[in-house]
């Protein structure tokens, strides 16, 4: 971002001509990972302490994909969650605007660890020295503005929710140390069934940072946008199949917490009465076969949520929890 950024959340992402993405890194303790990016001519914000992130190129099919690469490639970090938080334009010099899709993730590590092969140097900052930092205008209101949507409101209250914030947890148990809300993931999840009653699944890649190796219903993270409308867009992008949204019904939620302290996850899992086209793998990097399986018989490395959801389903109950205290 610089100086000349604005935020636009409320513009629809699929409307923007998306090509970069940053990377929106907070701890426990409110602080935020800063990049100090080379004070050299010729790019965005020499000298100054922006977010890790950076241009999509070619082979990235989603914005995800273009920030999860850079923080590869920049430093060596690998999230497991990174939740679309907000859009911004970012005003180059030649006049042209340039939408970033911020991502935010929460990471509990030390930052002199990551090998950094551009900028200066990696540090936590909390919000409020922020002001005596030699940054853009605009990366520190983003910043503060995702600050005040983990304080804690008052009794009572609604926080104000940024494009692709998902729900506050509702029990004492979801508040971060601090008292500080926790943001929850968002997920849409297809139980696709055949005429013979099987499941379709997928078995996702031994890399990826999410379930590695494991079967797994199609899914994907919700956007801006409505979850049915997520179901909709991540069937066509990760299986080829054609569904109408009209014939989408949702069957279970699944409210959980993978790892003790780690970011709760809201799985909604919705049912197609009707779809058209075969199960084909599009995405080779996140899911590497599709198959379908009896409920009875599903395979010993199943997400733990997704067996849950579908044995929900077949009792006819409408929700699960788990890994709560």
């Amino acid at each position: 971002m610089t100086e000349r950024t604005s935020p636009t959340d409320s513009a629809p992402l699929n409307q923007l001509p998306r090509a970069n993405a940053s990377a929106l890194i907070y701890n426990d303790s409110g602080e935020y990972l800063l990049h100090l990016r080379d004070d050299v001519p010729g790019i965005w914000e020499p000298g100054a302490w922006s977010l890790l992130g950076g241009g999509r190129e070619p082979g990235d099919r989603t914005l995800e994909e273009t920030v999860r690469r850079e923080l590869r490639e920049e430093a060596g970090l690998h999230l497991t969650d990174l939740t679309p938080f907000a859009v911004e334009r970012a005003h180059a010099s030649d006049g042209t605007t340039v939408p970033i899709q911020i991502f935010a993730a929460q990471w509990a590590g030390d930052p002199e660890t990551l090998e950094l092969t551009e900028g200066v140097m990696l540090h936590w900052f909390r919000p409020e020295v922020m002001p005596r930092l030699r940054m853009a205008p605009a990366t520190r209101e983003l910043i503060r503005r995702h600050a005040r949507l983990l304080d804690t409101t008052s009794p009572g209250t609604t926080p104000p929710m940024a494009a692709g914030a998902a729900c506050r947890p509702c029990t004492p148990s979801g508040q971060a140390r601090g008292g500080r809300a926790v943001v929850n993931v968002i997920g849409a999840h297809l139980c696709l069934e055949n005429t013979d009653g099987e499941v379709l699944l997928g078995l996702r890649h031994q890399d990826s940072a999410y379930a590695a190796s494991t079967w797994h219903f199609l899914a994907g993270h919700c956007e801006q946008e409505s979850a049915r409308a997520c179901l909709v867009r991540e069937a066509h992008e990760e299986a080829g199949l054609l569904i109408d949204p009209g014939d989408v019904e949702l069957a279970h939620v699944v409210h959980l917490v993978d790892t003790p302290g780690g970011r709760p996850r809201m799985a909604m899992v919705f049912r197609a009465r009707l779809w058209s086209g075969t199960p084909e793998v599009r995405e080779p990097d996140k899911c590497t076969s599709w198959s379908w399986w009896h409920p009875d018989g599903l395979p010993a490395r199943t997400v733990p949520y997704t067996r849950a959801a579908i044995e929900g389903i077949r009792a006819g109950r409408r929700y699960t929890e788990m890994g709560w205290s």
